[in-house]
């Protein structure tokens, strides 16, 4: 078979493969670029698992319709100042999420930067554009992407249900609303159950726990050790749970590296590694921490997703993670948590009347449940 150039259409929609797998990886793009700009408030809607609409609104900086035209270009952005790869300090920087999103489906973009009088809307489907033309708007921009893939329907055939989908998407917006206590977020997914996530105020000194509270329940508000420490020029901080308010998955830990939501193996591995000692396997501990490096310190470009991370210093990287960890654990001595203490109190309660796993109950969801309930019980309660 002859060699030849593929067309443009045809390489979007194959570069459209690795920026979008699912709808999840849309409102993710959508959402760093808002922030990005500056957003002090983000409303997300989703319908159908993001399949038939996400709808993203900001009121961030906007775009003047010059600059509409260029934001749907492969390869334009304004995040790379300098064209230093070493130095990123936003979340997005490779200028591939609205062609790609446009690549894929119906994209419809109206922004109004602050000081004109009237927005400007452009619309891409399945690679045409149209516009920029004038629009009515207020200051700040709204991304609307309607029928996800269907100009790949191959594509469709792989997502998960729509439950999976809404799932995948809801987690996008709380892991970037963890890293940003400062923004309001609200997220509808047409569910009836919208998240609201006001913004803290400027001078709120428990900003950052208020907002895990809202996101991870208040049971990690009241049972977190906070973590803050540095070595040279990395500093982590945030917070980790008690080890007795833990579980079977590792859907509550929030893991940050100068701001940005990853999932990377070193730092999973390191967090697992700080509790080896004091959580049984099969159970998962909850934490959100926040690690703080020189841009130059750490490769961000790995994947088009921009969820992995390489340290130029890994073995540094994880033993300021599993020592400060494992101090504050060892500072917090045998405390339980709460969950636990409340189930405790209950196990040594007259028998019908108790609320532990000894008086015929059960212990609260998460919380590791002894081999001895009974005894186990009876000491944290003495204890705490």
């Amino acid at each position: 078979m002859t060699i030849r150039r593929l067309s443009e259409a045809m390489i979007n929609r194959i570069a459209a493969g690795e920026v979008v797998e699912r709808p999840a990886s849309a409102v993710k793009e959508l959402v760093e670029n808002a922030l990005d700009a500056g957003a002090r408030a983000i409303t997300i809607a989703i319908e159908e698992g993001g399949r038939r609409l996400i709808r993203v609104t900001d009121d961030g900086r906007g775009m003047s319709p010059a600059e509409l035209e260029l934001a749907i270009e492969r390869h334009a952005t304004s995040k790379l100042p300098g064209d230093d790869l070493e130095h990123i300090t936003t979340l997005g920087f490779r200028g591939e999420a609205l062609p790609s999103i446009g690549a894929v489906a119906r994209l419809g973009i109206t922004s109004r930067p602050a000081g004109q009088d009237s927005a400007a809307r452009i619309t891409v489907e399945g690679g045409r554009r149209q516009g920029p033309r004038p629009a009515a708007g207020g200051r700040g921009t709204e991304v609307v992407v309607r029928d996800l893939f269907f100009h790949t329907p191959a594509r469709l055939k792989f997502l998960k249900s729509e439950r999976a989908e809404t799932a995948a998407a809801s987690d996008v917006v709380r892991r970037l609303a963890i890293a940003h206590p400062d923004v309001a977020f609200r997220l509808a997914t047409g569910s009836g159950r919208d998240l609201v996530l006001p913004a803290a105020g400027a001078e709120d000194e428990r900003a950052l726990l208020k907002r895990l509270g809202a996101v991870m329940g208040r049971d990690f508000m009241e049972n977190a050790l906070p973590i803050n420490t540095g070595r040279e020029e990395m500093r982590l901080s945030g917070y980790a749970g008690l080890p007795t308010l833990n579980r079977n998955n590792s859907l509550m830990q929030f893991l940050f590296v100068n701001g940005r939501p990853v999932r990377d193996k070193l730092l999973m591995g390191a967090l697992r590694g700080a509790y080896a000692d004091v959580l049984h396997g099969g159970r998962y501990p909850l934490a959100a921490l926040f690690l703080e490096l020189p841009p130059a310190q750490v490769d961000v470009n790995v994947h088009p997703a921009k969820t992995e991370v390489r340290f130029r210093d890994p073995g540094r990287v994880r033993g300021l993670m599993v020592g400060a960890i494992r101090h504050a654990l060892a500072a917090a001595g045998h405390a339980a948590s709460t969950t636990v203490s409340q189930a405790a109190l209950g196990a040594m309660r007259p028998s019908g009347l108790g609320l532990g796993a000894a008086a015929g109950g059960h212990m609260p969801r998460g919380a590791y449940a002894p081999s001895r309930p009974g005894r186990a019980a009876r000491e944290a309660a003495r204890r705490g």
